[in-house]
């Protein structure tokens, strides 16, 4: 799987989901593209889904410790299924937290691990009242509010500059998920990347009946 997701084209800043400057420039850099069958499997993967009848959590295995995600399909159901699906296939599996800034965000989800990949696919915006508080999980985009793809990021203080701006579609689902998102967070960082790789070993779904 990520043999597949290697090939890369073009680069620009980004915001929140590739590359995600400081809070006044949040543009991630370019999409990456990728091996087209990556969005056949994820959307093979999306018809599994039932957000009518089932909650779903994720739960990331990282080399910080756990994070428990639990999902808005609410107000954000194609973010949600996107990230469950892309989850499923194992898009996410042996990937880093690429960008970590102290006080703001980490960002995940990145295949390359520079904040210029993605699935080679991008989705629209959902983008709702859910405010970016601590813990709250956000897709990072582009300029161009369509364009979020894989990368993802969760806040680590309140930022109401990226409220109604980015598609807010889940939050850490108890106090240690939050503490693992503070201690990634406070990790030594070069030029906003840690110095040593913060690796989303993997992510495992559960479901229930709602």
């Amino acid at each position: 799987m990520r043999d597949e997701r290697r090939k890369e084209a073009g680069s620009s800043s980004f915001i929140l989901s590739f590359f995600i400057p400081h809070p006044s420039s949040l543009i991630p850099e370019r999409e990456a593209t990728v091996a087209s069958n990556v969005k056949s499997q994820v959307e093979a993967a999306q018809k599994d889904l039932d957000l009518n009848t089932k909650v779903y959590t994720a739960e990331l295995t990282t080399s910080k410790g756990p994070i428990r995600l639990q999902f808005f399909p609410e107000v954000a159901p194609g973010h949600v299924k996107n990230f469950l699906a892309l989850a499923k296939v194992g898009f996410y599996n042996g990937g880093t937290f690429h960008r970590v800034i102290k006080g703001f965000m980490i960002q995940g989800g990145c295949p390359e691990g520079t904040g210029r990949g993605g699935p080679g696919y991008q989705i629209q915006a959902e983008f709702n009242a859910t405010p970016h508080e601590p813990g709250v999980l956000s897709m990072a985009r582009t300029n161009d509010p369509n364009s979020a793809g894989s990368q993802f990021f969760i806040c680590l203080d309140r930022q109401p500059h990226l409220d109604r701006q980015y598609t807010a579609f889940g939050k850490t689902a108890d106090d240690e998920s939050l503490a693992t998102v503070r201690a990634i967070g406070a990790v030594p960082t070069r030029g906003d990347k840690p110095v040593q790789p913060v690796v989303i070993e993997k992510v495992t779904l559960s479901e229930g009946p709602k």
